[in-house]
């Protein structure tokens, strides 16, 4: 098996997982940068928090969008604890360990655990 059969399997393998579980996946990806942040002054907390705001701006992006599937009280209280998260990473400080919690909490309830 050559190294692109591989990576076709691999990419087809990742395209037939479900939605929600990738989107878990991209949270969780986010949350690892974060946890990397928590004992971090410099750039690797910068990069972290920003990481962490694009991801909640494309998910209220995703949130407010027509097509969305998701019942609309449930997209209107992520798009409220999005804000929320946003504020928080406008401080000076932001609470890290908050941003991780909350990313963690959404990851799961996508994949239907806790």
């Amino acid at each position: 098996m050559s190294l692109a059969d591989i990576v076709r399997a691999y990419g087809a393998a990742r395209a037939a997982r479900d939605p929600r579980e990738q989107e878990a996946d991209v949270i969780r990806r986010v949350t690892f940068g974060l946890r990397a942040a928590l004992d971090d002054d410099g750039p690797v907390r910068v990069r972290a928090v920003a990481d962490n705001r694009r991801l909640w701006l494309a998910m209220e992006t995703a949130l407010v969008d027509p097509s969305n599937q998701l019942p609309a009280q449930m997209r209107a209280g992520l798009v409220s604890l999005g804000r929320a998260v946003q504020r928080e990473m406008q401080g000076p400080t932001p609470d890290i360990a908050f941003l991780i919690e909350v990313n963690e909490q959404v990851a799961i309830g996508l994949v239907g655990g806790g």
